[in-house]
């Protein structure tokens, strides 16, 4: 028996409900399937395999690139239908809904590149989701992370099974994708976001394999809006989830509606925190679109061929159930973008948190010990997977937002020091902005300035990041023409508010673009400040008593020469107005 009939047979096992063809077009089949799904294939084999399956459908396949890496790798797409609807406008023109797979965001977490080119053949043949492409235009992204791809090793995934050797986590340059849709830095994230744009998906599935625990679940089905976003929108994400989990259990699986992370690192009986990601994640980003995202994490101590099989099920719910319901989604979408537009005035949430409440559960894990190791010295936990066992565990998945702010009544106001940058941003993400022509003096604006800062120990993803307090006050401020004007009458409403208000998780200022302004650059040298002191000590008798209040009540200034002299220079004229000043500024009316 050769290869690719030991693959078609290895078929036959795994997908015992289907007829799988006994001789498929080899120029069709992956090098995983001909190994027994037990290796993976380099990126050539992905853009070979991109033009034999636009070749053989032509019809029905539009092989393109929509990217180039850092390394210079083209960044293959494949638009497949059987409407004829192959291009961005012609799904807008039919009302198609568009939905977006990638894989390999995590290249070495690869199963989503197999399942999907399987999936997609069968889906082709009319043996999995038959007539579903005739309902939709499903866009598949291989490997998202393509130079991270070809960094090829058998130990890049040391807590993983298979395949044999694989890709990195991050990309050439050692940007994780998946830490990056909000800042956007990395040139794969715009050109991902910039197909996002193009074809704007209805729903889009991130196709992953976590790490953790040992046990028997294998895999892990995550839909945002759920907890977040609009309200409407929540019914059809949980209708999806619960959907896809319903035919995954049916067809074998033992699949999870959370992210089945322990709360206590390496302790089983700590159990289960559910939650809503920041924006730097894609379950967190889309729903600020007001569209769907599923995360699809597979179990990585489940074996390769095991992996593939149940992405390849997961792959084929997602498109009969778009097919179905792809539809009522858009106008659920598309009715949450007008309500978004409405937004001005009313709270938003800036992220989420679990509450203390929590239910038990049952989870079907192993039997573990716990006890010290002579290796590390920590308390280890070992698990017996030849010893199943049911956890009785605590899950907290009573969601709430945490932080939540008023959204501005018209939008906010970007000086032209950083409408740039910032510009460029926002065409990324595909925000609506306007240039203001003329400048507008004494503007009445409301300005945020911190009243304290803290900023991380280390960076993350090259950036220091930095946490504010402070609140935003009424205050007319000079805005120079060249000025933007970001509307939050606009669909992306809550996208806007993740990166422009200060405190969200995700935002520009959290992510350390504005650093800089949050640096003290001027000092007054101390002899001189000892000067101005007394000078304005005996010029004004109130300031004098709030100087001696201080100095009788707060003891730590009492003791600080530096914030007994800053007491004063930063009551006089010679104090940097700006220090602190967040510059990005909340307007209630739309300038003229």
């Amino acid at each position: 028996m050769n290869r690719l009939s030991l693959a078609a047979a290895l078929l036959s096992c795994l997908l015992p409900a289907m007829s799988v063809s006994a001789a498929p077009d080899p120029a069709l089949v992956t090098a995983s399937e001909r190994s027994g799904f037990v290796q993976t294939g380099r990126y050539d084999e992905v853009i070979a395999l991109c033009d034999a399956f636009a070749k053989a459908y032509p019809d029905a396949v539009r092989c393109f690139d929509f990217g180039t890496s850092p390394e210079g790798r083209p960044m293959k797409a494949l638009a497949v239908s059987r409407s004829g609807a192959l291009t961005p406008a012609a799904a807008r023109e039919r009302g198609l809904p568009v939905v977006l797979m990638q894989g390999g965001i995590h290249a070495g977490e690869i199963d989503g590149k197999d399942a999907g080119f399987l999936a997609l053949r069968q889906a082709l043949d009319g043996e999995a989701a038959p007539g579903a492409l005739e309902r939709l235009v499903w866009v598949f992204v291989p490997v998202f992370s393509v130079d991270g791809h070809e960094r090829f090793g058998a130990w890049n995934r040391p807590n993983q099974r298979g395949p044999e050797e694989m890709g990195w986590r991050t990309t050439a340059q050692n940007y994780n994708l998946n830490r990056d849709y909000a800042k956007a830095d990395a040139p794969e994230m715009q050109a991902m976001l910039r197909l996002v744009n193009e074809w704007d998906p209805i729903a889009t599935i991130d196709l992953h394999v976590t790490n953790g625990a040992q046990f028997e679940h294998d895999i892990a089905i995550q839909v945002e809006p759920l907890y977040s976003g609009d309200e409407a929108l929540r019914e059809a994400g949980r209708a999806l989830r619960d959907g896809v989990i319903d035919d995954l259990a049916a067809q074998g699986s033992l699949p999870l509606p959370f992210y089945p992370s322990l709360v206590e690192y390496d302790n089983p009986a700590s159990g289960f925190e559910d939650g809503v990601s920041p924006p730097r994640f894609s379950t967190g980003y889309f729903p600020l679109r007001n569209r769907l995202a599923m995360l699809v994490e597979t179990h990585s101590w489940k074996d390769y061929p095991h992996r593939v099989r149940i992405t390849r099920n997961t792959v084929v719910s997602v498109l009969e159930r778009t097919a179905r319901d792809g539809h009522d989604w858009l106008r659920l979408a598309h009715e949450a973008d007008a309500r978004a537009a409405q937004l001005g005035g009313r709270p938003v949430p800036l992220d989420y948190k679990a509450t203390d409440a929590s239910r038990t559960i049952d989870f079907r894990g192993y039997a573990y010990t716990r006890e010290p190791s002579e290796i590390s010295g920590a308390l280890m936990t070992r698990y017996d997977e030849t010893t199943p066992q049911v956890w009785t565990v605590p899950l907290r998945d009573e969601v709430v937002p945490d932080r939540s702010v008023t959204a501005p009544g018209a939008g906010y106001l970007v000086p032209p020091a950083h409408a740039a940058w910032i510009a460029e941003k926002l065409d990324v993400h595909g925000i609506g902005y306007t240039r203001i022509a003329r400048a507008l003096p004494r503007a009445d604006v409301q300005t945020f300035r911190a009243d304290s800062t803290a900023l991380a120990a280390a960076t993350v993803e090259g950036h220091q990041m930095l946490t504010l307090e402070g609140e935003w006050k009424a205050e007319p401020r000079d805005v120079p023409a060249g000025a933007l004007f970001v509307p939050i009458a606009q669909p992306k409403a809550r996208l806007v508010t993740a990166l422009l208000e200060p405190q969200a998780p995700d935002s520009f200022a959290s992510w350390g673009f504005f650093n800089n302004h949050f640096e003290r650059k001027e000092y007054m040298e101390a002899y001189v400040a000892e000067d101005v002191a007394r000078e304005m000590l005996a010029a004004d008798p109130q300031l004098k008593a709030e100087f001696e209040r201080r100095l009788r009540e707060d003891a730590d200034f009492a003791d600080s020469p530096r914030a007994r002299l800053d007491f004063f220079y930063q009551r006089h004229s010679a104090w940097d107005e700006r220090h602190n000043l967040y510059p990005v500024y909340r307007t209630e009316h739309a300038p003229r």
